[in-house]
């Protein structure tokens, strides 16, 4: 029986860096602020610019795209998608960030392959530098344009999110509008309110420490004035 290849077997990447930092910042904050918000509570796989290799007759049919979403899925790490290990699955979101010379190829020919061969419901497109997003819905086998509504937002019936521009990124957002934080960014948030926490602790003792000073000032002068009532009693009597 000839054994199928595996993922260990198959290329996982080419060595390339992404086309810039942009676009690398991009890629990691589309994939981990997705995990911060599912952790575990949902089955699924979400990776960038690794392998999808997807003709089992050839190892040079394969494409890596910036985000990919399958659903459903064991949680386990991959060194590259095999559609054929799993089941033949291919994704059901993905998002290719556009470049000077990625930019015709994600227009056309891999949004056909996505629309025909992979058959993936939501394919979007995202430009880090004009911040232009457009999204393609597949219906009746066929990619329909979608653009970002009045909020500009497209929502992603695959996660039950929204894909918004804020701050000149693509975020992942809630239905309350709530963007999706990594888990840098958890940190960093709580850093910070334990810093303000800190601050206003501190605030609060200075604060104590001052009426303080001052109640020991005025029992101070209280008792300055007895004194000197009890002085002049004693040097003329009764007022």
């Amino acid at each position: 029986m000839v054994s199928l290849p595996t993922e260990d077997d198959l290329p996982c990447d080419d060595g390339e860096p992404m086309e810039t930092a942009r676009h690398q910042e991009q890629m990691i904050l589309l994939i981990e602020s997705l995990k911060a918000f599912w952790g575990d509570k949902k089955r699924y796989f979400t990776g960038g610019n690794m392998f999808l290799h997807f003709d089992l007759y050839s190892k040079r049919k394969f494409r890596g795209p910036d985000f990919f979403l399958v659903p459903d899925v064991e949680n386990r790490e991959r060194k590259s998608w095999v559609v054929w290990q799993e089941l033949f699955r291919f994704p059901d979101v993905i998002i290719e960030l556009l470049s000077d010379s990625t930019r015709t190829t994600d227009k056309t020919e891999k949004k056909d392959l996505y629309e025909q061969t992979f058959r993936t419901p939501e394919y979007y497109i995202y430009d880090p530098f004009s911040f232009e997003l457009t999204g393609f819905r597949r219906i009746k086998n066929r990619y329909k344009t979608v653009m970002p509504d009045k909020q500009n937002r497209i929502y992603s019936p695959a996660t039950g999110l929204y894909l918004t521009v804020r701050n000149e990124r693509l975020r992942w957002m809630t239905e309350e509008r709530y963007i999706l934080p990594t888990n840098a960014e958890l940190y960093e948030r709580e850093t910070q309110v334990s810093q303000m926490e800190r601050q206003r602790a501190d605030e609060e003792m200075q604060k104590a420490e001052a009426e303080k000073q001052r109640a020991e000032s005025e029992k101070q002068r209280a008792d300055d004035a007895e004194r000197l009532l009890a002085e002049y009693r004693k040097r003329f009597g009764e007022l």
